[in-house]
């Protein structure tokens, strides 16, 4: 099954390529940077026990909302316009004091839904069927029923899970493109990514924008050369027709 919101960087076009490269026996299935949670979605369960994972906390509490309280979530959903006036207002209201927690949600959902390349900056201009995107979200919160939800840190959020049968999929923001991301990641976090990862039990699979710097970071582990259509090949002229990225494991 398809993400029910689009996120910057998501993993739509190489969903496949990353998931027919999962080991074989996990018992525990970990996204540490969940944002769309393509991968997640793109099966049906990859382990016993799966978790996700976001540090930004709009974006959790509206996992959880369609976890927990889908009908409530429908029900704000419902009347709601694909507008630029009440985009502009969702931009201005959705972390405000005073709402409550699916209200919030809403509001978050509604941006991601009607901003252009969900980049919750700036209307869309696209037309959205408002009503068929929230029937959606049942489908949804049936796939997220055994998932456990977190919103911490990657490095506190792997030492919990750790485990010789646990394995990590991880899509950080890519270097050079951070300031993209709503939740603050420095150069030194793809530092202490690295250093978190070198000294797990379990695997991982990590990916990443092909540069030098990736490159030097993960050298002592495997590293593959993946290429997906780029994703405004369609809008714009003049755009290359590939994009390179790696995927690196330990593994």
């Amino acid at each position: 099954m398809n993400s029910f919101i689009g996120w910057i960087g998501g993993k739509n076009y190489l969903k496949k390529e990353i998931t027919k490269r999962f080991p074989e026996g996990m018992k525990r299935y970990i996204e540490v940077f969940g944002g769309a949670a393509w991968v997640l979605f793109y099966k049906d369960s990859h382990a016993d026990m799966e978790v996700y994972n976001d540090y930004n906390s709009e974006l959790v509490n509206l996992f959880r909302c369609v976890k927990y309280h889908c009908g409530e979530l429908q029900r704000e959903l419902q009347y709601l316009l694909n507008s630029r006036e009440l985009f502009n207002d969702f931009k201005s209201q959705y972390n405000m004091q005073g709402l409550t927690d699916i209200q919030r949600a809403a509001r978050f959902f509604m941006i991601l839904k009607t901003s252009y390349g969900s980049n919750q900056r700036d209307f869309g201009c696209i037309k959205k069927n408002i009503a068929n995107i929230t029937e959606y979200l049942d489908r949804i919160s049936e796939r997220l029923a055994g998932v456990i939800v977190e919103n911490r840190d990657f490095e506190n959020l792997i030492k919990i899970y750790d485990r010789l049968d646990a394995f990590f999929y991880l899509d950080p923001p890519y270097y050079g493109t951070e300031k993209y991301y709503q939740a603050e990641f420095k150069p030194e976090d793809h530092e202490r990514l690295a250093k978190t990862l070198k000294s797990i039990k379990g695997k991982f699979l990590l990916s990443y924008n092909d540069c030098e710097y990736v490159r030097e970071l993960y050298r002592d582990f495997t590293i593959e050369e993946v290429q997906r259509n780029h994703n405004l090949l369609n809008r714009y002229k003049g755009k290359e027709k590939t994009y390179c990225e790696v995927l690196l494991r330990n593994y």
